[in-house]
């Protein structure tokens, strides 16, 4: 049955799926997933704050774990941004030349940005 479904020149070669791009697709599905509670987390954090002083929020910053999860966060928002821009001029730019410099720009501004958001948050939680 499923030799039927394969074109013609896939079963001269003998070739099937392209055995890739399961991982890209778990990695956003896991991305998707992780900012949920992390979305809501830091939907609450600054709901609990509104009103606080500078200080306080920076005093809460500066405890390890809203520092850690505010950096788990960033990680997994800028992948999930790149994957998901990626996807968009995949699909939609036909132009290989166009398409590679645009999915490039895209990789090299979340990369960017997230070194530094993460850089930010660090330089807050540790004093600087």
């Amino acid at each position: 049955m499923a030799d039927r479904m394969a074109s013609p020149l896939a079963r001269v070669r003998g070739l099937g799926s392209a055995r890739e791009g399961a991982k890209e697709w778990w990695l956003y599905r896991v991305g998707s997933v992780a900012l949920v509670p992390l979305s809501i987390w830091w939907i609450a954090a600054v709901i609990a704050h509104t009103g606080a002083d500078y200080a306080t929020f920076i005093d809460w910053l500066r405890s390890p774990i809203p520092a850690i999860l505010l950096i788990i966060t960033n990680v997994v928002l800028f992948q999930h941004i790149a994957h998901g821009l990626q996807s968009v001029v995949e699909d939609y730019v036909h132009h290989d030349g166009a398409k590679l410099g645009a999915v490039i720009a895209i990789k090299f501004g979340c990369v960017v940005l997230a070194v530094a958001s993460i850089f930010s948050v660090l330089r807050v939680a540790f004093g600087g």
